[in-house]
This record gives structure tokens, C-alpha cells and sequence, in this order.
């Protein structure tokens, strides 16, 4: 198999993006020495392709130059609900709102399945290009997220959905202060 993939520094850390030939099918919140050993064998090219490509379009998010990706995603290892609560999730949740884990599951056609959603967003593969970040608690709260709260917190800044705190005022745009 051979996938492409990009490093970049962002407000949450250091970011590793893993493409296939036709998608993205990794997003993780580490450096490329914690996350390429997981496709031993596979053919590994540095900033060609998709990846590449996913990875500039994510340096513009958090530049505040783009709302939404238009990369592909690789959504062949998903299926079942899981495919279709991250798709209803990518489709339905626009930069600078948020949904509830229940309301993702109603939207989804699931009512039901609120937990199932949470365990969900804990799994997903592509998480920014598929915004769980945007996924709360119903009671209000943040809810979960694998990078930690305060990395949802800061997204959630950048989206404009909550307040910058002090320490969050360099997210804002130049003049945004």
C-alpha cells in the first residue's frame, strides 16, 4: 500500500496527516515518529498528495483563511452507524456551531444512539477534517475529546462558538482582540 503524509505544527500541538490515494484516512494529534509506525510495510512519501494538501488546507483553517475542507476522506475502513453519524457530522455541522451528542444521534436518525455517538467522535479517524470538536455535552458542557479539553476549547475559540479567555487571544485574527 502506499499513502502520503504531512507534519504541521498548529495551536493543539503537532499534527500528523495520513492519505491514501484517493483520501485522508488519518488525522492525528502527534508527531509522524508516534503515528507512521502503524502502516509498517506500507510505502511512506513526505509531503506529496493528498496529505500534502490536507495538511496545507488545515494551516489555513487555523490561519483563519478557510471554513471548510475540501479534501477527500477515505471512508472505506468505516461503516455502519459510525460511517454514517461522522458523514451526518461533516455534512450537517458547519464551522461555528455545535450540536449535542444527542442531537447528532437525532440528526443521524438515531435518536437512541447518544451514547453510541460519543464513542463514536472518541474514534474517529479524521478528526478537524470531520469536526467532533463541534460535538457537546447535552448538558452543556464540552463533553469529551482525545486531545484533551482544553485543545476542543481552543478550536471552539478559532470557531468563534466561545469566548477567548487571556490566554486565548492569540487564536483571534490580527484586529479581532
Amino acid at each position: 500500500m502506499s499513502l502520503s503524509w504531512s507534519a504541521l505544527a498548529s495551536p493543539v500541538g503537532e499534527l500528523t496527516v495520513v492519505a491514501t490515494a484517493s483520501g485522508v484516512c488519518r488525522v492525528a494529534f502527534s508527531g509522524p515518529d508516534e503515528v507512521l509506525g502503524e502502516y509498517a510495510g506500507a510505502e511512506l512519501s513526505r509531503d506529496t498528495g493528498i496529505a500534502a494538501e490536507a495538511a496545507r488546507q488545515l494551516g489555513e483553517y487555523f490561519a483563519w483563511r478557510r471554513r471548510e475542507f475540501d479534501v477527500p476522506i477515505e471512508w472505506a475502513p468505516l461503516e455502519g452507524l459510525r460511517l454514517h453519524v461522522l458523514r451526518t457530522l461533516l455534512e450537517l455541522v458547519p464551522f461555528g456551531e455545535t450540536v449535542s451528542y444527542k442531537g447528532l444521534a437525532e440528526l443521524s436518525g438515531r435518536p437512541e444512539a447518544s451514547r453510541a455517538v460519543g464513542t463514536i467522535m472518541g474514534g474517529n479517524p479524521v478528526p478537524l477534517i470531520v469536526p467532533c470538536h463541534r460535538v457537546l455535552a447535552s448538558g452543556g458542557g464540552l463533553g469529551g475529546f482525545g486531545p484533551g479539553l482544553a485543545a476542543k476549547r481552543r478550536l471552539l475559540v478559532l470557531e468563534g462558538v466561545l469566548e477567548p479567555s487571556l490566554l486565548e487571544l492569540d487564536l483571534l485574527p490580527a484586529g479581532q482582540e
